[in-house]
């Protein structure tokens, strides 16, 4: 049919969207029980963005052994106690490489099935042979299967028409994975001659693999060594060229309290990119590293904030029910200790009013750093945050043309956003510039802008001071 006259069809306006919780992402790196996982290959210095506790056991595997297989403590914290999600693990355990050989064992058959009890065997390195001298080796999936149980032990399983009876010992040869030969130089990593990167070298990697920011860098197990710190500490800024994360370390839990404020000076765990965190936590007869609890209170926070991460945890509930030193004891600490470590930028954990909570809310740069920026945690957190959501929302302005059209889009853009801040209670203001002087015609010419942003997030409520005095002119209303 021929049309005439006026038509208007209504579209929908193309905004910038918001990208929430990219301060909260969690990259933890450490060692898993990769010869469980059931990937097609063990996921040995890859970044995984996980989701969930059940997908972590697939492509991890699990194990209650915590101080060997780090991301399993993290990972049962982040998703279970915590109910957070998602996180990107990176395991630096090379089965090819980390591991040791056990001599030749015997083991019998109940009903055609063998159990091996050894922890972290890995299957393709297991050697089935006859006993009694003969030395025939045994064929895979001919004379008997091979799996994992359901607690990850491995099982020989007679298979029927093969050379094994149900009746037989056979003796087994095998590798297992041997996390105590991880050491700092496998977490810090590096990228060898031909590119490939490892350990925290993959921090650079999460972006442009997952398409998410690293918000918090955790090695559990490792950071309480200076080495690992430092470098997770430089890894957290200016990623990829452009984004910042913030690290969360252990200060070594066999310290005293008046100890750790000297020890983190000496050995330079005063970043305004870092939480120093002291000491060790427990929950239902688990021993946990202070600092995957604090990133799961950190995530929780600002999941009820929008992904804005503009509260502390300081004073907030931690899922504990113990606070220990390195060896287990009990550290009781009441505010007033507790004061003492926080002027050292430190946060800890006490049990006072309303049951356990994290307590602290300086970044590892005061006392050196005083001001609110780079001092206190959420304030820091909030510029970082900030910086990373202005590189996500305006990256589709670059190369357009310098007119005052893309100008008015930017300023536009970011100050819609600040007074949506500001009028949810993120932040008590904050302002977009684009100022003449900043920009001369020769900077313009050459495609340079430069824009101003001024945000104020607010500091946490740290020190709350009553006056209280006898007033005797209430006596008369007796």
């Amino acid at each position: 049919m021929e049309r005439h006259g006026i038509y208007v069809t209504e579209i929908q306006p193309q905004t910038l969207t918001p990208v929430s919780q990219i301060a909260t992402i969690p990259v933890v790196i450490g060692t898993a029980p990769v010869s469980l996982s059931r990937n097609s290959t063990y996921p040995v210095n890859v970044p995984l963005l996980i989701e969930s506790w059940e997908q972590f056991v697939r492509s991890f595997g699990s194990s209650d052994d915590w101080n060997s297989y780090t991301l399993c403590e993290f990972a049962y914290s982040h998703f279970r106690l915590y109910r957070q999600s998602p996180a990107v693990f990176i395991n630096v355990l090379d089965p090819a490489t980390h591991k040791k050989a056990v001599s030749s064992k015997t083991v019998t058959f109940s009903a055609g099935r063998a159990v091996i009890e050894d922890e972290g065997i890995i299957l393709s390195s297991v050697k089935v042979q006859s006993t009694g001298g003969s030395g025939t080796e045994y064929v895979l999936d001919t004379d008997y299967a091979l799996t994992f149980n359901e607690v990850g032990k491995a099982v020989i399983s007679v298979m029927s028409g093969g050379a094994i009876t149900p009746s037989d010992s056979v003796s087994v040869e095998y590798d297992v994975l041997d996390p105590s030969v991880v050491a700092a130089v496998d977490i810090i990593g590096g990228t060898d001659s031909n590119g490939v990167a490892t350990g925290l070298e993959l921090i650079k990697k999460v972006f442009p693999l997952l398409r998410v920011i690293p918000g918090l860098i955790l090695a559990p197990g490792f950071s309480h060594d200076p080495t690992v710190a430092a470098v997770m500490t430089a890894k957290s800024a200016k990623i990829n060229g452009h984004f910042n994360a913030m690290a969360i370390t252990d200060v070594p839990a066999n310290l005293r309290y008046t100890e750790i404020g000297e020890w983190k000076e000496q050995n330079q765990y005063t970043s305004k990119n870092q939480v120093v965190s002291w000491p060790k936590v427990t929950k239902s007869g688990r021993t946990f590293r202070y600092s995957t609890q604090l990133a799961g209170v950190i995530c929780q926070l600002d999941k009820e904030s929008d992904g804005v991460p503009y509260r502390s945890p300081s004073n907030k509930t931690l899922q504990i029910d113990g606070v220990v030193a390195e060896d287990g004891k009990p550290v009781a600490l009441g505010p007033d200790d507790a004061e003492v470590i926080n002027s050292e930028g430190i946060v800890t954990a006490i049990n006072f009013i309303g049951g356990f909570k994290a307590w602290g809310n300086r970044t590892g740069a005061y006392p050196e750093l005083i001001d609110p920026q780079n001092a206190f945690i959420p304030v820091r957190r909030m510029f970082d945050w900030w910086n990373n959501t202005i590189i996500l929302t305006q990256w589709a302005y670059v190369d357009e043309p310098a007119n005052k059209r893309l100008v008015e889009a930017v300023v536009d853009s970011l100050n819609i956003r600040l007074n949506g801040l500001m009028a949810s209670g993120y932040i008590l203001g904050g302002r977009v510039e684009f100022n003449k002087e900043d920009n001369p015609p020769d900077q313009v010419a050459n495609g340079k802008l430069k824009f101003r942003t001024y945000i104020t997030p607010p500091s946490p409520a740290q020190e709350m001071e009553y006056t209280v005095e006898y007033d005797a002119s209430y006596l008369g209303s007796i």
